[in-house]
C-alpha cells in the first residue's frame, strides 16, 4: 500500500479539557487510486486528511500510526515527503496569497524544492490546469473562484507530487464551476498516474472520484465500502444508509423519518 492509517487519534487540548476529534481511524490508499472520506460538518474527515499531511502536529496530540510506503510518518514531515504529497484546500482565497501574483505563489513551491526551469514550469502548470500564461502576473482577486482553485491545483502539481490531498476542493465554488474542476482532477489524475485522497460531504463528489471511502461520524469511522455500493445504495450501516438518503434531495418524509444517532 502507498498509503497506510492505522488507529489514527487527534486530540485537542488537555485534562478535562480534551476533545476526541478523531478516534481510531484507520484505511488503506493504493498507489493510483483516489479514497474518500465522507461525512457531515464536524465528522473529523478534514482533521484526518490535515493529520495525514503533518498539518496537526503543532496543535495537536496526534496519536497512532501513519506510513507513506517505508517512510513512518510522525511529527514535522521531511523534505522529501513535501515533494511527494501535496495538498488542495478547501477556499482557494483564503489559500492563496493576496499581494502576491500568481507568478509568485506558483514559484515559491518550486523555489523551495530547488527545481530549474522556473517560469516554464510556471507556465507549463498553467496550462496544465487550463490557463494561459497571461494568469502569470494577476492577483488572487482579479480572476474567479474557479480559476483561482485551478492556480492551488497548478500549485500542488508544480513540483511533480505523485499524491495529492483534496479538502472539499469544489465546496466553495459555484455548481455552475464544480463540474469543471472536478474533471479536470480527474484528467490530471489519469495523465499523472496521481493517487488522491479526497475530503467531502458531497456522495455525488465522492461517487464521481473515488473507487473507495470511508463513513465518518464524530471523529470515528462507520463504515468503509466501495463505491459500487454507493452508488447502488448498499450499506450495512443505518447512519450510512440516512446519509445515502439525505444526498438525493429534499424529501419531507425522508426526514421525518430520520434517526438521531
Amino acid at each position: 500500500m502507498l498509503i497506510q492509517v492505522e488507529h489514527l487519534s487527534v486530540l485537542f487540548g488537555r485534562g478535562n479539557h480534551t476533545f476526541h476529534a478523531v478516534r481510531d481511524v484507520s484505511f488503506d490508499v493504493a498507489r493510483g487510486r483516489s479514497f474518500g472520506l465522507v461525512g457531515e460538518s464536524g465528522s473529523g474527515k478534514t482533521t484526518v486528511l490535515r493529520a495525514l499531511g503533518g498539518l496537526m502536529d503543532r496543535i495537536a496530540h496526534v496519536q497512532g500510526d501513519m506510513k507513506l510506503e517505508e517512510e513512518v510518518l510522525r511529527g514535522k514531515r521531511s523534505r522529501a515527503f513535501r515533494r511527494r504529497v501535496q495538498m488542495v484546500f478547501q477556499d482557494p482565497y483564503g489559500s492563496l496569497h493576496p499581494r502576491h501574483t500568481i507568478d509568485a505563489i506558483l514559484s515559491e513551491p518550486a523555489r523551495v524544492h530547488r527545481l530549474d526551469r522556473i517560469k516554464d514550469r510556471v507556465v507549463r502548470a498553467l496550462e496544465e490546469v487550463g490557463l494561459d500564461a497571461s494568469f502569470r502576473f494577476r492577483y488572487p482577486h482579479q480572476i474567479s473562484g474557479g480559476q483561482r482553485q485551478r492556480v492551488s491545483v497548478a500549485r500542488a502539481l508544480i513540483i511533480e507530487p505523485d499524491i495529492v490531498l483534496l479538502d472539499e476542493p469544489t465546496s466553495a465554488l459555484d455548481v455552475s464551476v464544480q463540474a469543471e474542476v472536478l474533471n479536470l482532477l480527474m484528467r490530471l489524475k489519469r495523465e499523472y498516474h496521481l493517487t488522491y485522497v479526497l475530503v467531502s460531504h458531497n456522495l455525488a463528489v465522492v461517487a464521481h472520484m473515488c473507487e473507495s471511502l470511508a463513513v465518518m461520524k464524530e471523529g470515528a469511522v462507520v463504515e468503509t465500502m466501495s463505491v459500487e455500493q454507493l452508488r447502488s445504495h448498499t450499506s450495512a450501516q443505518p447512519y450510512t444508509k440516512q446519509l445515502m438518503t439525505a444526498s438525493l434531495g429534499y424529501d419531507r418524509a425522508a426526514i421525518d423519518s430520520f434517526e438521531e444517532f
